[in-house]
This record gives C-alpha cells, sequence and structure tokens, in this order.
C-alpha cells in the first residue's frame, strides 16, 4: 500500500461484486460512514454506467484498472473469487470476502494469501451468527453422542444448500466432537434463518439465529473492513473481531 493507514484518515474501499443484493447494501452503507470509508471503485462482471453516485464504476475485466485503496470487501461468485484474490495478492490489498460456495482449493489459496496480506472470509458476517458457532461447539462438546442437525433457510435465488452458514456451524459441531447433518430449505424472500439441534431421548436444545435484513451481513462485513486495514498479513476469522 502506498501510504500508511493514519487513525484519522478514511479507509479506501473497493467493492467486488458490487451488482448483488449484498453489493447494494455494502455500497448505501458505506456511502452512509464518509469519515471511515471513501468508496474508491465499485466492480461488477458488466458495467452500464462508468459513475453512479459519485462511485466509479469497472467491469470484472477491468479489476487491475481500479484506484488504489486499503481493503477490497468482495461478494461475489466462486467463479470470480480466484480472480480478486489474485489482484490483492499482486498489489497488496487487504481482502474481506464473504462469497460462499468456494472449493477447498480456493480454502487453500486464502490460507497461502494470509502469509502476504490480511485476508478474512466468512459465510456470515453476523456477529449473532459468530457467537452461535461458539455456542454450538461448546454444545457439542458437552453432548457427546447427541444427534446434531443443522437446519437452513434462505430466499429462493441462494444457490448454493447447505448455505456456507451452516457449514460454518457444522464446522463449529465437528470441533466439539459432533457429526452433524444437514437440511436446506428455499422459499420466498428470507434473509437467512439457521437452527442447530441437539437432540437425545427425551430432551432437545435448539439454537437459533434469524436474520430479518441483509443490512446486519453489509455491516458486519464494513466492521471487518475497518478491522483488517490495519492489521498485518494472516489469515483472519469473524471470531477474531469478538475479541
Amino acid at each position: 500500500m502506498d501510504e500508511p493507514i493514519t487513525p484519522t484518515s478514511p479507509i479506501r474501499l473497493l467493492l467486488h461484486g458490487a451488482n448483488g443484493r449484498m453489493g447494494q447494501a455494502l455500497l448505501r452503507l458505506a456511502a452512509e460512514q464518509p469519515d471511515t470509508f471513501t468508496l474508491v471503485g465499485a466492480v461488477s462482471r458488466k458495467v452500464g454506467q462508468r459513475v453512479i453516485d459519485g462511485v466509479p464504476q469497472f467491469a470484472s475485466s477491468e479489476l487491475t484498472a481500479a484506484p488504489e485503496c486499503d481493503v477490497v470487501v468482495d461478494f461475489s461468485l466462486p467463479e470470480a473469487f480466484d480472480g480478486v484474490l489474485a489482484y490483492c495478492v499482486e498489489h497488496g490489498r487487504a481482502l474481506v470476502s464473504g462469497t460462499t460456495g468456494i472449493s477447498d482449493t480456493q480454502r487453500a489459496a486464502l490460507d497461502a494469501a494470509g502469509q502476504r496480506i490480511p485476508v478474512l472470509w466468512a459465510s456470515n458476517f453476523s456477529l449473532g451468527v459468530a457467537v452461535l458457532a461458539d455456542l454450538v461447539e461448546r454444545a457439542a462438546r458437552a453432548l457427546p453422542g447427541w444427534d446434531v442437525d443443522i437446519v437452513e433457510q434462505h430466499h429462493v435465488r441462494k444457490l448454493d444448500a447447505p448455505s456456507g452458514t451452516a457449514l460454518t456451524l457444522g464446522d463449529a459441531a465437528g470441533q466439539g466432537g459432533a457429526i452433524p447433518r444437514y437440511a436446506s430449505l428455499r422459499a420466498g424472500d428470507i434473509v437467512g434463518e439457521h437452527t442447530v439441534q441437539f437432540a437425545t431421548l427425551g430432551e432437545r436444545i435448539e439454537l437459533t439465529h434469524r436474520a430479518t435484513s441483509r443490512d446486519i451481513f453489509a455491516r458486519g462485513a464494513l466492521h471487518a473492513a475497518a478491522w483488517l486495514a490495519r492489521r498485518p498479513p494472516a489469515r483472519y476469522r469473524i471470531g477474531d473481531l469478538l475479541g
């Protein structure tokens, strides 16, 4: 990065995946925080107008022409993920990504990138979900032998199933020694609902998180971007923000 970020200088943010629902929420909420962020550009698969509300627009193929930035926030698709990760590594940009459905190979690339730049990937940027994952791991460890089922619900346009958040919760259960099962529902405009059920003979525990607004994820991602931009290279996780 060309100039160090001072405690008072706005963070230069580049948004990758601007046309999606999350991208639109991020654009709106970042614009409401001018003291924290300067939105230097928005990247989408295709571009119509070159400037929208004062923000320069770039096609994915033009990523290398985007302005200098301190952090890239990526909510795109798995097929676009490799390009933005390579761009951040090559140019020394911090990367916050919420792109779901990425492969094991792409996860390994994130680990490798963390040796050169600060990177934070999460399937869900809700701090409530981060706390839920901690509770799931603790419950799984305390309840050996119980059945663990994860039920997730999302809007009909969501493609990956189980959701990335469900898999993250399953990983947490696995850390506690459980073997989770998954069920996925796609209906209407559900923003996101995840229930982790622990069951045995005669009793059942349910831990549930419901999101009613996509803004909670966008706010969490922007909070992560402000935090990550001032961190040294490493592979960070959303739980790191809780400390």
